[in-house]
C-alpha cells in the first residue's frame, strides 16, 4: 500500500483562486476591496519570510495589504498602540499579529486589544468562544485548512474516528472542535496521554501537531488513515544544506496510510490560503456585503 498525496499547495492555490475572483466581484459591486493588516514584532527570520508571503498573498488576490513593523525591543505599550488603532480604522478589514511575539510581550493582551471582527487568525478570546459554541465567526486558518485537507480525501467525515495529538490553542484545541462540527468522534493526545500511540491507532483521520521531529511513526497508523502533518522542523544536513521534515516520519505512515500530506507542500500553503479566505469574510460581515461561497 503507498499513500496518496493530499497535494496542499494545488488545494490552496484553489482556494487563492476562488478568494481574487470574489474580491474583483466585490470590487466591481461596492467599489471598494477588503484590506488585511500584518504587524510584525522584532526580526525573527521566519517570521519576516512568513510576512513577506503574506503580503505578496494579500496583493496579489487584489486585496489592499498594510504592513505595521516595529522594533524587537518595542514596549508592550507601542504593540498594543498599533492594534488597538489598526482594529479602529475602519478601512482596515482583517489584522494578523504575526506570533511569536519576543519574550519579553505579553500575546494575549495585544490579542485582546484586536477587534473580534477583524481576527482573521481566530485567536481572540471572542473567536475561541464563538468557536466552542458553534457561533458563526473567523476560525482559525491552520485548523481549517487540516480539514479541508482531510475532506479533500473524503468528503464526508460523518462518524470517522479523529485524533487530535497537541493541544495547543493555534492548531490542537481548535482543530478537536472543527472537525467535532464534521461529525468526527474526537481524541486529544497529548504530552501527559499514557498511550499516544494507541491513540494513533484508533484514528481514521490523524492531526499531528505536537512540534517533535518524526515523533509519530509508521506502525502507529491505522492502515488506511487520513494523516495531516501540522509540524515543520529544518534540519541540517551539513555544507549548507537543509532539509525540512514533519511531525510524521513521512517514508514510513506513507507505506499504510491512505492518504498523507507531505512536508512542505502539504498544512503550510493552506494556511496562508486560508488566510485570504477569512480576509474577505471579515470583510463582508463588517460592512454587510453578502458573503461569496467559498
Amino acid at each position: 500500500m503507498s499513500a496518496a498525496v493530499i497535494d496542499g499547495a494545488a488545494i490552496a492555490k484553489q482556494i487563492r483562486t476562488q478568494t481574487a475572483q470574489a474580491v474583483a466581484a466585490l470590487a466591481e459591486r461596492h467599489g471598494a476591496t477588503p484590506t488585511l493588516a500584518v504587524v510584525l514584532v522584532g526580526d525573527d527570520p521566519a517570521s519576516q519570510i512568513y510576512v513577506r508571503a503574506k503580503v505578496k498573498d494579500t496583493e496579489a488576490a487584489g486585496m489592499r495589504s498594510i504592513e505595521k513593523r516595529l522594533p524587537a525591543d518595542a514596549a508592550q505599550d507601542d504593540v498594543e498602540r498599533v492594534v488597538a488603532t489598526l482594529s479602529a480604522d475602519p478601512d482596515v478589514d482583517g489584522i494578523l499579529l504575526q506570533l511569536p511575539l519576543p519574550a519579553h510581550l505579553n500575546e494575549a493582551q495585544a490579542l485582546a486589544r484586536l477587534d473580534p471582527a477583524k481576527d482573521v487568525d481566530g485567536l481572540t478570546e471572542a473567536s475561541a468562544g464563538k468557536l466552542v459554541l458553534g457561533k458563526q465567526g473567523l476560525r482559525p486558518c491552520t485548523p481549517v485548512g487540516c480539514v479541508l485537507l482531510a475532506k479533500s480525501v473524503q468528503s464526508d467525515l460523518t462518524g470517522a474516528r479523529c485524533t487530535v495529538v497537541g493541544r495547543s490553542i493555534l492548531v490542537g484545541k481548535p482543530s478537536a472542535l472543527l472537525f467535532l462540527e464534521q461529525n468526527c468522534t474526537v481524541t486529544i493526545a497529548h504530552s501527559r496521554t499514557r498511550d499516544v500511540s494507541g491513540a494513533c491507532r484508533d484514528a481514521d483521520v490523524l492531526i499531528v501537531a505536537a512540534g517533535r521531529q518524526e515523533m509519530v511513526r509508521g506502525d502507529w497508523i491505522k492502515p488506511g488513515a487520513i494523516v495531516i502533518d501540522v509540524g515543520m522542523h529544518r534540519i541540517s544536513l551539513g555544507e549548507g544544506k537543509t532539509k525540512l521534515l514533519g511531525d510524521v516520519a513521512y517514508d514510513e505512515a506513507a507505506a499504510v496510510a491512505r492518504a498523507i500530506t507531505p512536508v512542505p507542500g502539504g498544512v503550510g500553503p493552506m494556511t496562508r490560503a486560508c488566510l485570504l479566505r477569512n480576509t474577505v469574510l471579515a470583510a463582508c460581515a463588517r460592512r454587510g456585503w453578502a458573503a461569496p461561497d467559498l
